[in-house]
């Protein structure tokens, strides 16, 4: 892992997209944590520090944005990108989000695998 490029937190419920991610932010030297639920995510909030987390909207045992939240609330400096197939960018939960704070970008699914890199990297360099 490259010292300047942060720790990464991949939720995401479906195990295709965490491969997707995990291969995609390898490949590019990103470190990074996979959970496929949110108590896994949480779990994982407290033995690492990240400074990014890229979390689905829809997951299994709790909604995205309830999530990026609690997530926020735990590590303020996080920054979090959504990541969706359900909501699109102009959606009105996802314009409250960035609007509050709580949600630095957000993806729509399909995505490009330059969407997520150039994503991270306007993310980082905020």
């Amino acid at each position: 892992m490259s010292d300047n490029l942060p720790l990464v937190l991949v939720v995401d419920d479906e195990p295709d997209m965490c491969w997707v991610l995990q291969n995609l932010l390898a490949a590019r030297g990103f470190d990074f944590r996979i959970a496929q639920t949110g108590e896994a995510a949480l779990k994982l909030l407290e033995s690492s520090r990240f400074g990014i987390a890229l979390l689905d909207v829809k997951l299994t045992d709790i909604d995205g944005l309830d999530l990026a939240k609690q997530i926020k609330s735990l590590e303020s400096a996080i920054r979090i990108i959504m990541i969706s197939g359900y909501y699109y960018k102009d959606d009105v939960n996802i314009q409250r989000a960035v609007e509050e704070g709580f949600v630095s970008g957000f993806i729509s699914k399909p995505f490009l695998h330059d969407d997520v890199i150039e994503m991270l990297h306007a993310v980082c360099s905020r």
